[in-house]
C-alpha cells in the first residue's frame, strides 16, 4: 500500500503575504517525504487568500527538482474550471522533470471560487467535469488528437506537447461521497481518491463496494483496481503532543470553513472524539497512527492512504517532524503489517 500525504499549504487567515514562505516550506516538506521514504505527495488547487496554492503544477515542479523517487500529484486539479489541454502539458511536463513520477488527481472542487475566476456557470458544474475529464483521457491515447466539445472549443488533428516520460499519465477521479462519481470513475477504470473528513469511516465502506461492483460490471480487470483514503490527520513522538499541536489549527480551519457552509461550531471535545477508534482523525503517536492506517486499510482494502498534516497553522517545524515520523516510524510499521496487500 502506498503511503503519502497530501496539503493544500494553507496560510494564516487574513494573512495572504505569507504565501511566499508557505511556498519554500512546501518543497521543503516534500524532499523531506522524500527523503524518509514515502511513496506520494499531493498538493491542492484553490483560489483563497487562505491557501498558497492555486497552480499544483508549478509547486510540483519545484518539488520535482528537489526529489528523486515520490511520486508527485494534485489534490485536486480542479479540471472542470481549468483547460484539459494545459493540463496534460503542465502535468507531462511534471513528469519529464521528475523522470515519470507526476500523477493528475482530477475533481471538481470543495470551493467554487474557480468557476466565476475563470469565466465558467455553475449551473455546468457536472457537465463541465465530464466533458473535459474525457478530453483529458483521450490526450494520454495518442499524440495527435481530434475532438469534438460542447463547452470547450473541439480540437481538429492537432499535435499534443510535451508528451509524458509515462506511457500512460494517470489520472485518479476524487469524489468526496456522491454514488455517481464512484460509477464513473470504476466505469472509466480510473482510480478513485475518497475524501474523509467528518463521521465515522466506516460508513464510507459501501462507496468501496459499489466501485468494485461497477468496475466489475463494466468488464475491467480486478487487478487494475486502485482506491486511496484521503483523510485528515497528524503524528507526533507522543499521543497527547499528537493532539495538542493538531487541535489548534484543525479546528479554526473547520470552524471557518463551517461558517461559510452553516456547520456547528467544534470544540476541543469534538476534536478528540474525532481522534478515537470511530473517528475520522488519525491523529497520536507513531504507534497510533500505524494501528489506525491499519484498522482502516481491513475494513477498505484501500491500496493508498493520503494523510492531510500541514492544515491551517500548524508550525513548519513541527510539520517536518511529523513527516520524520511518518516515514521512518509509522510507514515501516503498516508495510510490515499489510506486506503486499491490497
Amino acid at each position: 500500500m502506498d503511503i503519502g500525504l497530501y496539503t493544500f499549504a494553507d496560510v494564516a487567515a487574513g494573512h495572504p503575504e505569507l504565501a511566499g514562505q508557505r511556498l519554500r516550506n512546501l518543497v521543503e516538506e516534500m524532499e523531506l517525504a522524500d527523503q524518509v521514504g514515502l511513496d506520494v505527495f499531493a498538493v491542492g488547487e484553490h483560489h483563497r487568500p487562505d491557501y498558497a496554492v492555486s497552480s499544483p503544477a508549478v509547486a510540483l515542479a519545484a518539488g520535482a527538482a528537489r526529489t528523486k523517487r515520490i511520486r508527485l500529484s494534485s489534490a485536486v486539479t480542479v479540471l472542470s474550471s481549468d483547460d484539459p489541454v494545459r493540463v496534460f502539458q503542465q502535468y507531462a511536463t511534471v513528469d519529464g522533470l521528475s523522470n515519470g513520477r507526476a500523477e493528475i488527481m482530477a475533481g471538481r472542487g470543495s470551493f467554487i471560487e474557480s468557476y466565476p475566476l475563470f469565466g465558467y456557470d455553475l449551473d455546468d458544474y457536472d457537465a463541465l467535469f465530464g466533458e473535459k475529464l474525457d478530453l483529458l483521457m483521450k490526450l494520454r491515447e495518442s499524440e495527435r488528437i481530434t475532438w469534438e466539445g460542447n463547452l470547450r472549443p473541439s480540437i481538429n488533428n492537432l499535435g499534443i506537447y510535451p508528451r509524458p516520460e509515462q506511457k500512460k499519465l494517470p489520472i485518479w477521479i476524487a469524489v468526496g461521497g456522491t454514488p455517481q462519481s464512484v460509477v464513473r470513475a470504476a466505469s472509466l477504470d480510473l482510480p478513485m481518491a475518497l475524501a474523509i473528513i467528518g463521521g465515522d469511516p466506516r460508513r464510507f465502506e459501501p462507496f468501496f463496494t459499489l466501485y468494485r461492483d461497477a468496475h466489475g460490471k463494466a468488464g475491467h480487470d480486478p487487478k487494475t483496481i486502485q482506491l486511496s483514503l484521503n483523510m485528515h490527520g497528524f503524528v507526533s513522538d507522543t499521543d497527547e503532543k499528537a493532539r495538542d499541536i493538531y487541535a489548534a489549527a484543525h479546528l479554526e480551519v473547520m470552524n471557518r470553513i463551517g461558517r461559510e457552509r452553516g456547520w456547528p461550531p467544534q470544540g476541543r471535545p469534538h476534536f478528540d472524539a474525532s481522534c478515537g477508534p470511530t473517528g475520522n482523525l488519525i491523529v497520536g503517536g507513531p504507534d497510533r497512527v500505524a494501528d489506525r492506517i491499519i484498522e482502516l486499510h481491513s475494513i477498505f482494502r484501500n491500496t493508498r492512504i493520503l494523510i492531510q498534516m500541514a492544515i491551517g497553522t500548524v508550525p513548519h517545524a513541527e510539520q517536518m517532524r511529523a513527516i520524520e515520523l511518518m516515514g521512518t516510524k509509522v510507514a515501516p510499521r503498516v508495510r510490515a503489517a499489510i506486506g503486499g496487500a491490497s
